[in-house]
C-alpha cells in the first residue's frame, strides 16, 4: 500500500467518526430507512452517482435534501418535467457588454448542473435529449458548450429519483444512461415501529436543526482511503465470475440463458469492488470481504442485468438472477478454499 499501514488505520479511525455523525444528522430527519442511507454514503465514498426508485411518499426527495444539509458542499435541484431543455441544466451563452469598451461579447452562464451535489428529482419525467445533457458530467465530470469544455467542481454527484407506478408521460432511461450510475437503489415502505414514528414526527411544529459535519475536502480524502482499502484476488476472482456469468453468450448458467437478453459489463464489475471497498470503509475496516460484495451486488447489478419478456411475465427480475449468480459463485469459492 502506497501509505504506512499505522497512518490510514488513523485516517480511518478519524474520518469513521465523522460518518458517525453524518449518519446522526440525517437520523434527526430521516426515520428508518438505515440501508438507504448506508447506501448512499456508499456511492458518495466510491465516486459514483445513484439512481433512487421508489413510490410517492417515501422521502427520496427529502433524504437526499437532508444529506446535502449535513455536508459542506453546494447542493442543487433540478425539478425534471417534460418541457425541460438541456441548457436550462447546462447553462447558455447571454450577450454582455463592456461598459468601458462599448463592446459586445458572449458569456457563457453556468447552470444547476455546476454544483456538488445535484438532485435530478423525477429524472424519467423528461425526454431523452435532456437527459443524455447529463451523460458527459456523469461520465467525464465537465460539460462542453459551443466547443468549450467546462470542468465540474470535485466531489460531483449526481443523485436521481424516479417513480414506477407513474408511467404515463414519462420517458424511460436508456440502458446507456443506466450503466452511469453506480448504484440503482430501491425504496421500500417503512415497517409499523418507523411508520409510527414518522406520524408522530412529522405532523408537530418541530423542526431539526441540521449541523454541516462533514466538508467537501473530506469526503475527497475518504474517495482516496477507499482506492486503497485492499482486496483479495480470490474476491476479485469472485467478481469477475459472478458479472461474467451475467452474459447469457458466454455463461454456462443455465438460469441466465434462460432468463437474461444482456448481462453486465466491465464497469458492473469496477463498480462491485469500489462500493465494497466503500463498504468495508464505512465499518471501519481495511480489508474487503465476501459479505460486502454480497451487500452491494444487488444495486449495482439490477439496472445492468437485462432481463428478457419470458422473464418479465413470470415476474423473473435481475436482483432474482443476481441472487442465484451469487449463491453459485459463493459455493466454487468456498470449495476453492
Amino acid at each position: 500500500m502506497e501509505k504506512d499501514l499505522v497512518q490510514i488505520e488513523q485516517e480511518v479511525k478519524d474520518l469513521s467518526e465523522k460518518l458517525k455523525d453524518l449518519k446522526a444528522e440525517i437520523g434527526k430527519v430521516i426515520i428508518g430507512q438505515e440501508e438507504t442511507v448506508e447506501q448512499l454514503l456508499i456511492t458518495f465514498l466510491a465516486g459514483g452517482h445513484a439512481l433512487l426508485e421508489g413510490v410517492p411518499g417515501l422521502a427520496k426527495t427529502l433524504m437526499i435534501r437532508t444529506l446535502a444539509q449535513a455536508i459542506d458542499l453546494d447542493f442543487r435541484r433540478i425539478q425534471f418535467t417534460p418541457d425541460l431543455m438541456p441548457s436550462d441544466i447546462i447553462g447558455t451563452e447571454i450577450l454582455e457588454e463592456d461598459h468601458s469598451t462599448g463592446k459586445k461579447f458572449f458569456k457563457f452562464n453556468k447552470g444547476p448542473i455546476f454544483a456538488n451535489i445535484i438532485l435530478a428529482d423525477e429524472i424519467n419525467r423528461t425526454p431523452p435529449k435532456t437527459q443524455a445533457a447529463l451523460l458527459e458530467a456523469m461520465q467525464e465530470f465537465e460539460v462542453t458548450y459551443s466547443g468549450k469544455a467546462y470542468e465540474l467542481d470535485r466531489p460531483f454527484f449526481i443523485l436521481a429519483t424516479q417513480n414506477p407506478i407513474e408511467q404515463s408521460g414519462t420517458f424511460p432511461l436508456p440502458e446507456a444512461q443506466q450503466d452511469r450510475f453506480l448504484f440503482y437503489i430501491k425504496i421500500g415502505y417503512p415497517n409499523e415501529v418507523e411508520e409510527m414514528a414518522i406520524l408522530k414526527k412529522t405532523t408537530g411544529t418541530k423542526k431539526e436543526k441540521l449541523n454541516k459535519v462533514i466538508s467537501g475536502e473530506e469526503i475527497q480524502r475518504l474517495q482516496h482511503l477507499v482506492r486503497e482499502v485492499p482486496i483479495s484476488d480470490d474476491l476479485i476472482q469472485f467478481v469477475s465470475q459472478v458479472t461474467r456469468a451475467t452474459r447469457p453468450e458466454t455463461t454456462d448458467n443455465t438460469y441466465v440463458k434462460e432468463w437474461v437478453n444482456w448481462g453486465a459489463g466491465p464497469r458492473a464489475g469496477q463498480a462491485m469492488i469500489l462500493t465494497a471497498k466503500a463498504r468495508a470503509l464505512i465499518n471501519g475496516r481495511l480489508s474487503v470481504t465476501l459479505e460486502d460484495l454480497k451487500h452491494v451486488a444487488l444495486p449495482v447489478l439490477r439496472h445492468r442485468i437485462i432481463v428478457n419478456f419470458r422473464a418479465e411475465a413470470e415476474g423473473i427480475t435481475a436482483d432474482e438472477v443476481t441472487k442465484e449468480l451469487l449463491k453459485s459463485a459463493s459455493t466454487n469459492l468456498k470449495s476453492k478454499n
